[in-house]
């Protein structure tokens, strides 16, 4: 064996480590374009600092901007979560009662979306349900 032990451990920490690195640049790449506060000219910016000079642009981007990182990244979830929710109880048959689903016609016919006549058929279709 022309291999030993220690070498085959530190080849694969530096392997790993370099599957670290790449997991964060494209991290950092990914959250500045996901970014709606950044203007389009910002982006570039961020994206030529950190493709160009990799390890000081992320660094970079990671001490200037990284607690927006978790925000954003939170905020993306939570609406994920409430997506997740709102489908979950719409396939389930939850619907609302009939006095909001009165309201919300008398809504529309307020705003002129709905005629009188059709207010009073989609009122009775909900009252007969």
């Amino acid at each position: 064996m022309d291999y030993p032990l220690l070498d085959i451990f530190l080849t694969m920490l530096w392997f790993f480590l370099w599957l670290a690195w790449l997991m964060l640049l494209f991290r950092v790449i990914v959250d500045i374009f996901r970014d709606d506060t950044l203007s389009g000219w910002a982006k570039a910016g961020w994206s030529v600092f950190v493709i160009v000079l990799p390890l000081l642009g992320v660094f970079v981007y990671l001490i200037v901007r990284g607690k927006g990182m978790g925000r954003r990244e939170a905020a993306i979830m939570a609406a994920r979560e409430a997506r997740y929710y709102e489908a979950a109880e719409h396939r389930m048959g939850r619907t609302t009662s009939q006095a909001e689903e009165v309201a919300r016609m008398a809504d529309l016919r307020n705003h002129g979306e709905l005629t009188p006549d059709e207010y009073e058929r989609a009122k009775a279709k909900i009252l007969a349900s």
